[in-house]
């Protein structure tokens, strides 16, 4: 299967994804700058990394959002290709209108960087087909805008359609209800703050990672 991750200035979390990608599907997947208006022909999925592109300014993920590529990205969502946003890519994903709602300041304000317990919500979507509804899994993170905020009725049409992919399993950084990761209405664009592709080997202390790439790959097929 052809993947491809998005690199923008400033990202630092497109090789983790890249590597976790090749570790699930065996290929190397395109590494596609932001400035390039196509994606890889026949791509199956596209991976928009963490960090902080741009430097964060403006406001996280905002720039980005605009950058030429995200048209095609867009595009491609619009077809149905699976599109993952982690951390920095879900700020992103939310700035370019692909997931409602957006990320703010965590709650107290600092920075946010270990190993959190998550949820899992509804396990219909490729992402979380992997998994057990209720599930609890472990995945790390590191953030500093990571809050969750939507109206009261974007979530409660989120958590009513089943689009509440995880949960934070207890507080973390003031998320509105725990969300910690959220999917399109048609349920094939995931955003989420924890870092995934931090936990798909043995050697990075677990694994619970590794099935969110590998129901990807069966979905694929």
């Amino acid at each position: 299967m052809k993947t491809a991750v998005i690199v923008f200035p400033g990202s630092n979390c497109d090789r983790d994804l890249a590597v976790a990608l090749e570790q699930v599907t065996g290929t190397k997947p395109a590494m596609v700058w932001h400035t390039e208006t196509t994606l890889p022909d026949g791509v199956g999925v596209i991976a928009v990394p963490g960090g902080f592109s741009y430097g964060d300014y403006l406001r996280v993920g905002a720039i980005s959002a605009r950058s030429t590529v995200m048209r095609a990205v867009t595009d491609a969502a619009e077809r149905g290709v699976p599109v993952l946003g982690v951390c920095n890519g879900f700020q992103v994903l939310t700035e370019a209108g692909l997931l409602p709602g957006a990320l703010m300041r965590n709650a107290e304000l600092n920075f946010v960087c270990r190993d959190v317990a998550l949820d899992v919500g509804d396990a219909r979507s490729p992402f979380t087909s992997g998994y057990t509804s209720g599930e609890r899994v472990t995945f790390p993170v590191a953030h500093h805008d990571g809050a969750y905020f939507a109206d009261d009725d974007t979530l409660d049409r989120l958590e009513g359609e089943g689009r509440v992919a995880f949960r934070y399993a207890a507080p973390v950084n003031g998320s509105a209800r725990g969300i910690a990761g959220i999917v399109n209405d048609r349920g094939n664009v995931l955003g989420l703050m924890p870092h995934p592709e931090r936990c798909v080997e043995p050697a990075h202390g677990g694994t619970d990672g590794r099935r969110l790439f590998e129901g990807l790959l069966e979905a694929a097929y």
